[in-house]
């Protein structure tokens, strides 16, 4: 069954056909069957999109209307995303491949709620006011002066975004951007355009001015077109850190800033004194969730020695009851890979562990009798250690890692020792030393026992080391978006 969305490319505040007039299947990885033909842009597309949104900025409304006036349009977008939440989750389930509980609550509810709380976030930006200070002058007088401290937009955002939470990044990379007086240009993977594009049916039905947005599909040519063009001013990326270094490089030469979400191999350490059944809950969680398709998930499982064994066999245990399957049913846990490329990656770290010495404890290779679809069972590594591949490279699907330790030092050096810190999580009945292990592991975020139990909004999301450059939420992450200016001036 083909979905009811757009087939065109957005640029202007209108839908146009591909210059190419080339179109690519889409197709649900959970059963491999055509959901949509989508468009394919090309040079001719991103050089129209380049300009209208440099048009849009450097001429139109947008950067010169107030905050308010921004924050109540881009609140009315969100209004008409809500009233077609059925169909978004709909999208996210068969072009993304996610369960459905998952793509009601964090593919779409959650960016949702993030959204509405940025909105909030920047009415709370004001200009700021330098001290007065009093400096003699050249012919003896003594001068009072001041400064206030403004926040322009910087430009044009090129946005571009992954395939595995598409809907989530697509909504924030544009909410951050578009509140704060940017124009934008987001670009989506090849695997999931729609989700991208039906934002722009949002765009046109609650009057998005021209240019402002703009949304461009294509393939790694296409990207490069936006992260090396000049006229594009900065760009907010979600991807590997392999691709994150070469947009960087693409970028050099215009100096772009640069905004980039990247790569994880984040560590779940369980001591000791750990209440094991919720210690396992957020284990299998770390390393299953979107089939172990999520950047910040922790799939390195550090336990402390003298509660692995029981640990080990209690996840395994609990992994080989897990349901895998076509998420349109909402009693599977576990999607499928989003390609065939992906599925073959998992299958050629599993050769890997295996040929390091890791411990196989269940999975590991594909489903009985899911013969369509890029399904991979959920896959469990013990007696692993943390110079093995397994242990130092994002894999990018179900398998999750068990290191062992026998001391805080020890649990806080392996979590450090990994080019990656964008997530982790500590587990322990002494809070107290939990924080103060979370103080020493360098990672941009970490949940001391499962943390405050939801995704909060205004909290800063990112990364350090080759996970990535600046943060997400919160007034902090708004104003990345823009250049701070300050305006100075005398009495008298």
């Amino acid at each position: 069954m083909s979905l009811s969305v757009a087939s065109d490319l957005y640029i202007g505040g209108e839908w146009v056909a591909p210059s190419s007039g080339q179109r690519e299947a889409v197709i649900n990885p959970a059963t491999e069957e055509v959901i949509g033909m989508a468009p394919v842009g090309d040079r001719t597309d991103v050089e129209q999109a380049i300009a209208c949104a440099r048009e849009a900025f450097d001429k139109g409304p947008w950067p010169r209307m107030s905050m308010q006036e921004r924050v109540a349009i881009l609140g009315k977008m969100l209004g008409w995303l809500e009233s077609n939440r059925g169909r978004i989750v709909d999208l996210i389930i068969r072009e993304a491949g996610a369960t459905a509980m998952l793509a009601e609550f964090m593919q779409y509810g959650v960016p949702m709620k993030h959204a509405a709380t940025m909105l909030k976030d920047a009415l709370l930006i004001q200009p700021k006011y330098a001290p007065a200070e009093v400096t003699p002058n050249f012919t003896g007088q003594k001068v009072l002066g001041t400064a206030i401290t403004v926040h322009d937009p910087i430009g044009v955002v090129a946005c571009i975004t992954p395939y595995n939470f598409p809907y989530f990044l697509n909504i924030g990379k544009l909410y951050h951007a578009l509140t704060m007086g940017n124009t934008a240009i987001l670009k989506p993977s090849p695997f999931t355009p729609f989700e991208a594009l039906i934002i722009g049916e949002a765009a046109q039905a609650v009057g998005l001015p021209k240019g402002v947005l703009n949304i461009v599909t294509g393939d790694v040519k296409t990207g490069e077109l936006l992260t090396t063009d000049k006229r594009v001013d900065m760009v907010s990326f979600t991807g590997s850190d392999k691709v994150g270094s070469l947009i960087m490089a693409q970028g050099a030469p215009t100096l772009k800033k640069m905004h980039l979400e990247l790569g994880g191999k984040s560590a779940l350490i369980i001591r000791g004194d750990a209440d094991l059944e919720k210690a396992s809950m957020d284990a299998i969680a770390g390393f299953t969730i979107h089939a172990g398709q999520g950047c910040a998930l922790t799939t390195r499982i550090l336990v402390h020695n003298s509660i692995r064994k029981a640990f080990v066999e209690r996840l395994g245990m609990m992994v080989g009851h897990m349901k895998v399957g076509n998420p349109a049913d909402p009693t599977v846990q576990m999607g499928p890979l989003i390609r065939d490329a992906a599925r073959k990656r998992s299958e050629m770290y599993t050769e890997i562990a295996m040929g390091e010495g890791a411990t196989l404890v269940c999975g590991g290779k594909r489903p009985v009798g899911l013969d369509r679809g890029f399904y991979f069972e959920p896959t469990l590594f013990d007696n692993v250690t943390n110079n093995m591949r397994i242990a130092q490279e994002e894999v990018f699907g179900p398998i999750g890692a068990v290191i062992g330790f026998d001391s805080d030092d020890e649990a806080v050096q392996i979590a450090n020792d990994s080019d990656f810190g964008l997530g982790g999580g500590i587990y322990s009945a002494d809070a107290g030393t939990a924080y103060e292990m979370a103080l020493q592991i360098r990672t941009g975020t970490l949940a001391i026992n499962g943390g405050a139990g939801t995704m909060l909004s205004s909290t800063p999301f990112g990364g350090v080391k080759r996970s990535g450059i600046g943060r997400e939420y919160g007034i902090d992450a708004l104003l990345e978006f823009t250049q701070a200016k300050s305006i100075s001036f005398h009495a008298g």
